[in-house]
C-alpha cells in the first residue's frame, strides 16, 4: 500500500512539472526531497523524459520531409524576391524621377491659383472701390461746373452706399473725412450766390419795378388799337420799348449793351431781337436760379446745430444794436417801433422754429436746440424784450419731444428683449451679484443667504429695462430744466411721459416678445417672471421720480404710474400664450392617434395604453417637473408660479379630455366598435394615472380628475352597460352619471348600433350576443327612445 501511494504521489507530482510553471516549480521538488524515495523519484523522471524524447523524435521525423520541402521553396522565393526587390527599385527610381515633374507642375498650378485666388479677390475689391472712385470723380466734376444740388445727392449715395461697400481704406478715409468739409463748402457757396443775388436785386430792383411800370401804362395806352393790331405783337413791341427807355436794350450806337455788370447775380442780359421775337417781360429779366439752387442745397442739407446758432447770433445782435440806438440817441427811433419791430420778428422766428425743428427725428438735436432757444430767450430778455412766446412753443416742442424719445426707446427696448436668453442670471461672486443689485432693487433676504455660485430669478432685460426706464426719466428731466416750471408741472410732466412709455412702447414691445414665432415655453416662462419682478419694482420708479423732482409721491393730484397694470397685461398675456403652446404642443402628439374603431375585445394579455399618449404623458410630467421645481430636477429653468402651473395642467388635462372626446364622436367615424371603447378607456385611465400623481402642487384631492370626468363617466356607461342606472337617475343630483349628456350618449350609441344589425350576417365584435340579437336590439331600440325623449324634455 506505501508503494502505491508512492508511485502515485511521484505521478502527481511529474504531472504537476509538466503542467506548472518553471518559475512555480520549486515547492513541488521540494516535497520530493523531504520524502524517502526520491532515488525511485529520479527513475520515473528518467523514464518520463525518455518517453517525451521518443514523442519528439516521432514528431519530427513526421514534419522533416515537410521542413526539407519549405528549405527548397524558400531558397526558390529568395531569387524571386531578389529580382523582385530590383524590379521594385527601378520603379521607385521612375517613378521619383516622373514625380519631381510633377511636383514641379504641382507647384506651379499652386502659384497659378494663388495668383488666380489673388486675381479674383483683386477684382472683387476694385469692383466695390471703382464705383467709389468713379463717383468721387463725378462729384469732383459737378463741383467744378458748380452743380451744387446733384453733388449734395452724389455725396449721400457716396456716404451711405458706395463707401461702405468698399471697406477699410486710406482713400476711403479721406473720402469720408472730406465729405463734411464738401457739404459746408457747398452750403457756404449756396448762401454766398443767394446774398449776392439779394444785392443785385436790391441794387437793380429800381429798373425792374420801372419796366414793369412802363409796360403796363403802353399796355393801358394801346388799348385803343387793339381792333387794328394783334394784341401780342403790341405786348411784344411795348415790352421792348419800355426796355430801351431804361436801358436794357441796345445803346444809340448801336452797340449791344447791359447796365449790369457781368458780376451782378440775378440780373439776365438782354440782346436785340428781330421785330417779332418776344422780349422779356420785368420778372423775366431776374435769375432765380440762385434762389432755387440755395433752396435745394438747404432742403438736402440736414439741419445742425451749428446753423441754428449763427441764425440766433444774428437775431441777438440786430437787437442788441436797436436797443443801443434806442437808448443812446434822441428821435432816431423809438419804443414804438423797436417793440413792433420784435413782435415782428418774434412771430417769424417762433413760425420758422416750429417749422424746421418738426422735422427733427434726432432727440439730442432737440435737446441742445431747447437749451440755445433758452439761452437767446434769456439774452434778449435782459435787454427787456418779452419772449414768454418762446417758452410757449418750447412747451409745444416738448410733446415732439417725447415723441421722438418713445420712438428710439421703442428701438431700445425691441434690442434689449430680441438679444435676451431668457435664462436666469448666473452670478459667482460677490461682485457680480452686487453689480445687478445696484441695476435693479432686488430685495430676496433668502437669495443672499444662498452660497455662490447662485442664480438670480430673472434673465438680463430687466435690470436691463429698469436702467431704460430711468434713462428716460433722465432724458425727460433734462428738456424741463430752465424752462421756469414748479417742481410739480416737472413732476407731472415726466410721470405722463414714463406713462405713455410704460403703456404704449414698452407695452407693445412685450406683447411683441410674447406673440412672435419659435417662443418656446421657458422662454415664456421666464417672461412671466421678469414681468412680475418688474411690476414690484414700480414703487422704486415712485421713489425715483420724486428724489430727482423733491415731489412727494402722496402730492395730492400727482399723476400715478401706470407700470403696475403694464407689466400685470404683459404676465397675463404670457400666461395665456403658454396655455396656448401647451395645448398647441398636445395636439401635435394627438395628432399621432390612430385608433383602430372596428377592433375587436382583447381577450388575454396586458393592456397597454397607446404609445402617443404614453409619449404625451411623458411629455407633460417632464414639461411641469422642470417648470415647478420638484425635488430631484436641476434648477435650470425659471420657476412657473403656483396658480399659473396649476392652471396650466389643469387646461392641459381639459385639452386632452375635449380632444378624446371629440376624437370620438367625429362625424367621420361612422361605426365603433366596443374593442376601440375598451382601448380608449385603457388612455383615459392613464391619463387619470397622471392626474391623480399630482404634476403639479396644490391641487385639493381629486381635483385634477374632473377634468376627465365627463369622459370617464360616458366610458364607463357603455362599457359597463349601465342604461337601466342612467336612465331611472338621470337628471337627478346624485346620479352616477350626471356628466353624461343624453345627446352625446346618442350620437355614440348609434355609432355602436349601426354594426349590430349586421352581426347577425357576419361574424363580429357582438357575436357574443348571437343567441339574443333579437331581445338585444329590442333593447337598444328602447334606449334610443328614451334618449331622444330625454333630449326633447331638455329642449322644452
Amino acid at each position: 500500500m506505501a508503494s502505491m501511494e508512492t508511485a502515485a504521489e511521484h505521478e502527481r507530482i511529474l504531472r504537476e512539472i509538466e503542467s506548472t510553471d518553471t518559475n512555480c516549480i520549486g515547492p513541488t521538488l521540494r516535497s520530493v526531497y523531504d520524502g524517502q524515495e526520491h532515488g525511485l523519484f529520479m527513475e520515473k523522471l528518467d523514464v518520463r523524459i525518455r518517453n517525451h524524447d521518443r514523442e519528439i523524435e516521432k514528431m519530427c521525423n513526421h514534419h522533416f520531409q515537410g521542413f526539407v520541402d519549405s528549405i527548397t521553396e524558400l531558397l526558390k522565393v529568395r531569387g524571386e524576391a531578389q529580382k523582385l526587390k530590383s524590379q521594385v527599385t527601378e520603379t521607385n527610381r521612375r517613378l521619383q524621377d516622373d514625380g519631381k515633374e510633377l511636383i514641379s507642375s504641382m507647384e506651379d498650378l499652386k502659384q497659378c491659383r494663388v495668383q488666380q485666388r489673388n486675381i479674383a479677390t483683386t477684382i472683387d475689391k476694385l469692383t466695390h472701390c471703382l464705383p467709389v472712385l468713379e463717383m468721387y470723380s463725378r462729384l469732383q466734376e459737378q463741383m467744378r461746373a458748380k452743380r451744387y444740388y446733384p453733388a449734395l445727392r452724389t455725396l449721400e449715395q457716396l456716404e451711405q452706399t458706395c463707401l461702405p461697400r468698399a471697406g477699410q481704406y486710406r482713400f476711403c478715409s479721406i473720402m469720408a473725412e472730406n465729405i463734411p468739409k464738401l457739404r459746408t463748402q457747398i452750403r457756404d457757396t449756396a448762401m454766398t450766390q443767394l446774398r449776392d443775388f439779394l444785392e443785385s436785386i436790391r441794387k437793380h430792383s429800381d429798373k425792374i419795378g420801372e419796366t414793369a411800370i412802363k409796360q403796363a401804362q403802353l399796355q393801358r395806352s394801346l388799348d385803343s388799337s387793339v381792333s387794328t393790331q394783334p394784341r401780342a405783337l403790341i405786348g411784344r413791341r411795348g415790352r421792348k420799348e419800355a426796355v430801351a427807355a431804361i436801358g436794357l436794350g441796345t445803346d444809340s450806337d448801336g452797340q449791344g449793351g447791359s447796365p449790369v455788370s457781368e458780376q451782378d447775380s440775378g440780373i439776365l442780359d438782354v440782346e436785340d431781337e428781330d421785330e417779332d421775337d418776344d422780349v422779356p417781360g420785368a420778372q423775366d429779366l431776374v435769375d432765380f436760379s440762385p434762389v432755387y439752387r440755395c433752396l435745394h442745397i438747404y432742403t438736402v442739407l440736414h439741419e445742425t446745430l451749428e446753423g441754428y446758432r449763427r441764425y440766433f447770433n444774428q437775431i441777438v445782435g440786430f437787437f442788441v444794436v436797436e436797443d443801443h440806438v434806442l437808448h443812446t440817441t434822441q428821435g432816431l427811433v423809438n419804443r414804438a417801433y423797436v417793440e413792433e419791430l420784435w413782435e415782428l420778428a418774434l412771430s417769424k422766428i417762433v413760425a420758422a422754429l416750429r417749422t424746421h425743428s418738426s422735422y427733427c427725428d434726432d432727440p439730442d438735436l432737440v435737446l441742445d436746440l431747447k437749451n440755445l432757444i433758452v439761452l437767446f430767450a434769456d439774452t434778449l430778455q435782459g435787454y427787456g424784450f418779452p419772449v414768454s412766446q418762446l417758452f410757449d412753443m418750447l412747451l409745444e416742442m416738448r410733446e415732439q419731444y417725447g415723441e421722438i424719445l418713445l420712438k428710439r426707446w421703442n428701438i431700445t427696448f425691441r434690442q434689449v428683449l430680441d438679444q435676451d436668453n431668457y435664462s436666469p442670471i448666473p452670478v459667482s461672486t460677490e461682485q457680480e451679484y452686487r453689480h445687478y443689485t445696484s441695476q435693479f432693487p432686488l430685495q430676496d433676504p433668502e437669495l443672499e443667504k444662498l452660497p455662490f455660485p447662485k442664480k438670480l430669478p430673472f434673465s438680463e432685460f430687466v435690470p436691463k429695462v429698469y436702467c431704460q426706464l430711468k434713462e428716460f426719466i433722465y432724458a425727460c428731466l433734462k428738456y424741463s430744466e430752465d424752462l421756469h416750471l414748479s417742481s410739480t408741472e416737472i413732476d407731472d410732466m415726466i410721470r405722463k411721459s414714463t406713462n405713455l412709455l410704460l403703456t404704449r412702447t414698452l407695452s407693445h414691445c412685450l406683447q411683441y416678445a410674447i406673440k412672435k414665432k419659435n417662443v418656446g415655453l421657458a422662454e415664456l416662462v421666464q417672461v412671466i417672471i421678469n414681468t412680475t419682478h418688474l411690476e414690484q419694482s414700480c414703487h422704486f420708479l415712485e421713489e425715483f421720480i420724486s428724489n430727482i423732482t423733491n415731489v412727494p409721491p402722496d402730492t395730492v393730484n400727482a399723476t400715478k404710474l401706470y407700470g403696475t397694470s403694464t407689466f400685470k397685461d404683459a404676465r397675463h398675456a404670457a400666461e395665456a400664450e403658454i396655455y396656448t403652446s401647451l395645448n398647441a404642443k398636445i395636439d401635435q402628439f394627438l395628432q399621432l392617434a390612430d385608433y383602430d374603431w372596428l377592433a375587436a375585445v382583447p381577450v388575454g394579455g396586458t393592456p397597454t395604453a397607446s404609445d402617443y399618449l404614453i409619449d404625451l404623458i411623458a411629455f407633460l410630467k417632464s414639461t411641469f417637473s422642470v417648470f415647478t421645481n420638484l425635488p430631484g430636477t436641476p434648477i435650470e429653468h425659471a420657476t412657473l408660479p403656483g396658480k399659473v402651473a396649476q392652471t396650466a395642467c389643469m387646461s392641459a388635462c381639459k385639452h386632452i379630455s375635449t380632444s378624446l372626446m371629440q376624437l370620438l364622436l367625429d362625424p367621420e367615424v361612422r361605426q365603433i366598435s366596443l374593442g376601440a371603447l375598451h382601448q380608449l378607456n385603457i388612455d383615459v385611465k392613464e391619463c387619470e394615472s397622471f392626474a391623480r400623481a399630482g404634476p403639479v402642487a396644490g391641487f385639493q384631492g381629486d381635483t385634477l380628475l374632473l377634468a376627465f370626468s365627463d369622459l370617464r363617466q360616458l366610458l364607463e356607461l357603455f362599457t359597463q352597460w349601465d342604461w337601466s342606472t342612467y336612465l331611472a337617475d338621470y337628471g337627478k343630483p346624485t346620479c352616477k352619471y350626471l356628466r353624461v349628456n343624453p345627446h352625446t350618449a346618442l350620437v355614440l350609441l348609434e355609432k355602436l348600433f349601426k354594426p349590430m344589425r349586421e352581426m347577425s350576417r357576419k361574424n363580429n365584435v357582438f357575436a357574443q350576443f348571437r343567441k339574443t340579437d333579437r331581445d338585444r336590439q329590442k333593447l337598444i331600440d328602447t334606449i334610443i327612445k328614451q334618449l331622444r325623449n330625454l333630449i326633447a324634455q331638455h329642449h322644452t
